[in-house]
């Protein structure tokens, strides 16, 4: 398994998957910052959403974990940033997938859906896949608007 700085996050609702991830990567010698939150007290998803954003855009080789208990409010307010591509997964088939073909750097786990377990496969089947680098998914990613510097513009053919 390849090794990525990993920096993670959570609100109060996904504090004790975080905890449980956090550990396993740790265990899987991953270089892990954990930007909170600490305690289930509620806080506001949006302020760690933020926070990973800005961490990745320093270190844009990281992979970022959000958590929260829907994933939702986490992946509407980590994928307003453009070099953030954040998939809200379901299941392993679609962590592989978010990676393969849409060069996700970010993975949203929805902590009440979904057991630890659970949430912990498809951590890993995000963390074990590629970018497949074909043309179709990197035209694809260009229009939403990182473009890797040797492909080919064709923006508005489907």
């Amino acid at each position: 398994m390849k090794k990525f700085n990993i920096i993670i996050g959570s609100d109060h609702a996904g504090v004790d998957l975080k905890n449980f991830l956090k550990t396993y990567l740790e265990q899987e010698n991953y270089n892990v910052l954990d930007i909170g939150t600490n305690s289930t007290e509620s806080c506001d998803y949006p302020d760690i959403a933020n926070s990973l954003a800005l961490h990745i855009k320093n270190t844009p080789s990281s992979i970022g974990i959000l958590i929260c208990g829907t994933g939702i409010g986490m992946s509407i307010a980590v994928n307003r940033y453009s070099f953030i591509r954040g998939a809200l997964v379901y299941s392993p088939e679609s962590a592989k997938l978010a990676r393969q073909h849409n060069d996700a750097n970010v993975i949203i786990l929805a902590a009440r859906m979904f057991e630890n377990k659970e949430n912990l496969d498809f951590l890993n089947a995000f963390l074990t896949a590629d970018f497949s680098k074909e043309e179709r998914h990197k035209k694809r990613i260009n229009k939403l608007g990182y473009v890797y510097p040797d492909s080919k513009e064709n923006i508005g053919k489907c």
